[in-house]
């Protein structure tokens, strides 16, 4: 069959097979007296004649094309003019034929032309969308239908023809209607071939639904889900090996770089997540074993830090928070005892402020614990001891004044109380004795001036004008101040000890103001 897009022909029809004939010429004599009307009545009915032949034709049937076999059908061969058409072209027309049954037949022909010219726009997109592939017998049935309504449109069978081309355009736009249905199948397919780890068919179904509906928004991506299938297999065989070998980190490696490929791949996530899940709990086990191993030893720090990753890797185990609480309670008993420990080895060698400070820590962890607040109690009454008498031996002179002194010796009374008196606090009271013995020896000093200054020596006499005099005084520091009319005050600081010679002190007066 012909394009539906090309010209149409008309049929025309030849004046001289529907003209009537011609009246024979009568005799000159006999019509001599009928020639005023036959004349007029003859051109009459010439002219009728032609209108019905040419004119009427033309309004009632326009330029037609020529019909010819779908592009499915069997043989696809053109079809020829049937004999109608051909008549009209070349021959005469039937003596028994009449301009109006002409018309009729022109009337029909145009409504079969108009059904097959539909016919065909279905036709061709359908073939544009692959339906011998995925739709043939249905398509062939709908072409013989065509075949056959062509066979009738030859004889001139047009209304036979048109029911024909009717029968098949409803079979084609069946098809037609039944092209999103075999889409989302095919899609579904492609889906599990690619699922099931068939490429072949994967490929296949995907090629043919491109044919079918290339706009389609799935197919993109089911394409490239395709491409990467050969290799996503590869990662999952040499995964199942990994995982076979016990190495179940190698295994979930390769598992997580097939789920980045392609995501939607149901065997890839699924096995990903069993051997990761495996893997934790691998890892959770052997971090449990590390951690009780290391609280065995007395590694606290470590075995915390275990118990800690095993309790990440399974998220609300009671057994991890069991460990946990475990090794915090070890650890705390541990560090008690070992302050506990550390206290009275502190307050065997009389280090009395240390010896607080570690029971100070044990109270901070548990402040229930009594040996911390025993400890407390003796080492905080030892350690003040301790530092008085310290800060008394370390300024002897101090005990030059008699209220410092009598304080000190109060100080010794309560040192030779103490219990229990080891080596330090021993030697202790024997020093500051000592000093408190030589505190109370005088120490014999000499002072000179100039028979003008007045002298006096804070805390001890005021000497007045001298040239020299002698003072008995107990060891310690003394200021000596020198004052005259006249002349700037002068001030002289001195020690008097026993170790060293009585010293000599100068105070005169000698800068005039």
């Amino acid at each position: 069959m012909a394009p539906q897009d090309e010209p149409l022909q008309p049929t025309p029809f030849d004046a001289a097979r529907d003209a009537p004939p011609a009246p024979a010429a009568a005799p000159a004599d006999s019509r001599r007296g009928a020639r005023a009307w036959v004349l007029p009545a003859l051109g009459a009915l010439v002219l009728l004649a032609l209108v019905v032949v040419f004119w009427l034709p033309q309004q009632l049937a326009p330029p037609t094309p020529v019909p010819a076999a779908g592009r499915g059908s069997a043989d696809g061969a053109a079809v020829q003019p049937g004999p109608a058409t051909a008549a009209g072209r070349r021959e005469p027309a039937s003596s028994d034929a009449s301009p109006w049954s002409e018309a009729q037949l022109a009337k029909l022909r145009k409504e079969a032309q108009e059904v097959l010219a539909q016919l065909l726009d279905t036709q061709s997109g359908l073939e544009e969308r692959a339906v011998q592939r995925w739709a043939p017998q249905q398509f062939d049935a709908a072409t013989a239908s065509a075949g056959a309504g062509d066979e009738l449109y030859r004889t001139r069978q047009y209304e036979a023809a048109t029911a024909r081309y009717r029968e098949a355009l409803q079979q084609m736009q069946a098809l037609r209607e039944a092209l999103p249905g075999a889409v989302d199948e095919l899609l579904q397919q492609a889906r599990q071939a690619i699922d099931n780890g068939d490429t072949s068919a994967a490929t296949t179904a995907l090629e043919l639904l491109g044919q079918m509906e290339p706009e389609n928004a799935a197919l993109a991506a089911l394409q490239q889900r395709a491409a990467q299938l050969p290799r996503l297999l590869a990662l999952l065989e040499r995964a199942a090996a990994a995982e076979q070998a016990g190495d179940l980190a190698g295994a979930a490696q390769l598992l997580e770089q097939a789920v980045a490929l392609d995501p939607n791949h149901p065997s890839g996530a699924s096995q990903w997540q069993r051997v990761s899940a495996a893997l934790r709990s691998q890892r959770f086990s052997t971090a449990m074993s590390e951690g009780y191993s290391a609280l065995d030893k007395g590694d606290f720090d470590g075995a915390r830090q275990a118990f800690e990753r095993a309790a990440r890797l399974r998220e609300n185990s009671a057994e991890a928070a069991s460990a946990l609480q475990e090794v915090a309670s070890a650890a705390t008993a541990w560090c008690l005892a070992a302050l506990q420990r550390r206290g009275g080895d502190l307050e065997q060698q009389e280090q009395w402020a240390e010896a607080v400070g570690a029971y100070e820590k044990a109270r901070e962890i548990d402040p229930s614990v009594l040996f911390a607040q025993q400890g407390l109690q003796r080492s905080r009454e030892r350690a003040r001891l301790d530092g008085q008498l310290r800060r008394a031996i370390e300024d002897p002179l101090r005990l030059s004044d008699a209220r410092v002194a009598g304080a000190t010796a109060e100080l010794l009374q309560r040192a030779r109380q103490a219990s229990p008196t080891g080596p330090v606090l021993r030697q202790q009271i024997e020093t500051l004795q000592e000093l408190l013995q030589r505190a109370a020896e005088p120490v014999a000093v000499t002072l000179r001036s100039d028979r003008e200054t007045e002298v006096t020596v804070y805390k001890v006499a005021r000497l007045g004008r001298f040239a020299q005099r002698e003072l008995s005084l107990r060891p310690g520091t003394y200021t000596a101040v020198g004052m005259r009319n006249g002349y700037r005050d002068v001030r002289r600081t001195f020690t008097v000890t026993h170790d060293s010679a009585p010293p000599t002190v100068t105070i005169i007066c000698t800068e005039a103001i």
